[in-house]
């Protein structure tokens, strides 16, 4: 059986179009920063991205308040870019160790920021935190039922790949 040319491109073509979800964790002084990033091919709609630093190797907590399980510094969340994208900001407690960021969409090539201040709590340097230190957390997104998940790395990052663009 013979495939033309138009039946192969009519065929690729016809594929889903996917997104990829890269988050980044960049350490800074006095205020750490999260941006969000869709480097795929198509929008996605509404969802939840969530950063969960339960299985970090650093045993991370975010410290937003001067008393609490955090030390020196505090820094509460602060979105930085990306409010049109956004229903609503977060909830995040001193000592939390997972964020929530509802979202109504995210274009190709659009981020969402945020600055937090991330503390571990079982390294010699609780205030400063390193690219293994993040190594291991996750970051996940649900949207129509479906639930995409990656672990961060040593490098800080966190790619989740191929998620169905909806709407």
């Amino acid at each position: 059986m013979k495939t033309s040319f138009l039946s192969l491109f009519l065929m690729v073509s016809a594929s889903p179009a996917l997104a990829d979800l890269k988050v980044d964790f960049i350490e800074g002084a006095p205020k750490d920063r999260f941006v969000i990033s869709n480097e795929g091919k198509c929008d996605f709609s509404a969802g939840k991205i969530k950063i969960d630093l339960t299985t970090s190797a650093g045993q991370l907590i975010f410290d937003v308040t001067e008393q609490g399980k955090g030390v020196e510094v505090f820094q509460p969340f602060e979105l930085v870019s990306g409010s049109k994208s956004m229903v609503g900001l977060p909830t995040v407690r001193d000592g939390d160790k997972v964020v929530i960021l509802n979202v109504k969409e995210l274009k190709v090539g659009n981020q969402i920021a945020f600055t937090i201040d991330v503390d571990d709590t079982i390294g010699a340097r609780e205030i400063t935190i390193s690219n293994t230190e993040i190594e291991g957390a996750s970051a996940i997104f649900e949207s129509a039922g479906k639930v995409y998940s990656a672990n961060f790395g040593a490098k800080a990052m966190a790619l989740i790949k191929q998620i169905s663009c909806t709407g």
